[in-house]
């Protein structure tokens, strides 16, 4: 089917041959990462072409973005979506795992694909997420090792993988998971910069502090769109940035992230003001700037036992 539309629909315009994408004994269309400048015509050519030869497929995952100077033109993501019994039980069970309170609706969904198709990546990566949702870790591990043992390219598994290790408290297991997620991913994926936070959160909390600054340095710099779900943990980036560069003495660098903390106007961290406004004084006091008995001062009042203890110090 590829070779006939691409010779009678497309003229053969395609940027990919066939010989180099299907590969006869593991029965499967594999694209790696591929990046290159082509005419218009050709890239909609590719991507509508894949967008249907994906279809005869029972499960994998095709990206395809257009770019113009960094701004995304066209962006697909191609998975089946066909009648087969194993795609049709996935798409259930994908969309019942972010369903809060459907879990156990979701695994029987996601066995039914897992039935039908054994080898299915994406099946047993989601199974693994909710069995890490309802604490069932052992199993979860063994989900993601599955799933990666059929696709070893999915960042997904290796992020659900990293997060499950951290709640262990296997740190140096999961920042390994971390750095395969960010190296099987683009930095076009949300799920890139997911792991880029978490992996230097982790550095942080093993105290190796130049490994997180690279990390968390990348992740704050990022300009986020609002609907990217990165966006509500640039709060908390910032504050975990400044908290790095409060241990590399780069007072001033602090002094910003951490103003950059309490000014992000939303977010999903936990992080109270008065904590935030201890450390900018605290960095504010290193770097020798003016007004950091006043940030001190107000996160004591605020309840911060720490600042108030610290005040005694001052005083």
């Amino acid at each position: 089917m590829f070779a006939t539309r691409a010779e009678k629909y497309y003229k053969s315009d395609i940027i990919f041959e066939i010989d180099d994408i299907f590969f006869r004994d593991s029965l499967s269309l594999s694209i790696p990462r591929f990046v290159k400048i082509v005419y218009d015509k050709s890239y909609k050519n590719t991507a509508t072409l894949l967008e249907y030869i994906v279809q005869f497929g029972i499960s994998g995952e095709l990206n395809v973005w257009q770019l113009d100077e960094g701004k995304i033109l066209d962006f697909r993501n191609l998975e089946p979506s066909n009648d087969k019994a194993a795609v049709q039980s996935y798409i259930m069970g994908k969309n019942l795992v972010e369903e809060k309170g459907k879990e156990d609706e979701a695994i029987t969904a996601l066995n039914n694909a897992i039935e039908k198709y054994d080898r299915h990546a994406q099946a047993y990566e989601r199974r693994a997420k909710v069995n890490f949702i309802l604490k069932k870790y052992h199993d979860a591990f063994r989900d993601y090792k599955k799933s990666l043992g059929y696709d070893p390219n999915n960042p997904y598994a290796y992020f659900g993988r990293a997060t499950a290790y951290t709640q262990q408290e296997q740190f140096e297991e999961a920042i390994e998971d971390l750095s395969m997620a960010i190296k099987k991913s683009v930095a076009l994926q949300a799920i890139h910069w997911k792991a880029r936070k978490l992996k230097g959160r982790l550095h942080l909390k093993l105290e190796q502090y130049n490994e997180a600054e690279f990390e968390l340095k990348l992740f704050t710099n990022r300009n986020f769109p609002k609907d990217n779900p990165n966006y509500m943990y640039k709060r908390e980036g910032f504050f975990e940035y400044g908290q790095v560069l409060l241990n590399l003495e780069k007072f001033d660098l602090a002094v910003e992230a951490f103003e950059k903390s309490i000014d992000f106007e939303e977010g999903f961290d936990k992080i109270k003001d008065s904590e935030k406004l201890r450390y900018r004084g605290l960095a504010k006091q290193k770097a020798g700037q003016n007004g950091y008995i006043k940030d001190i001062k107000d996160a004591a009042e605020m309840g911060d036992k720490e600042a108030a203890n610290i005040l005694k110090a001052i005083a």
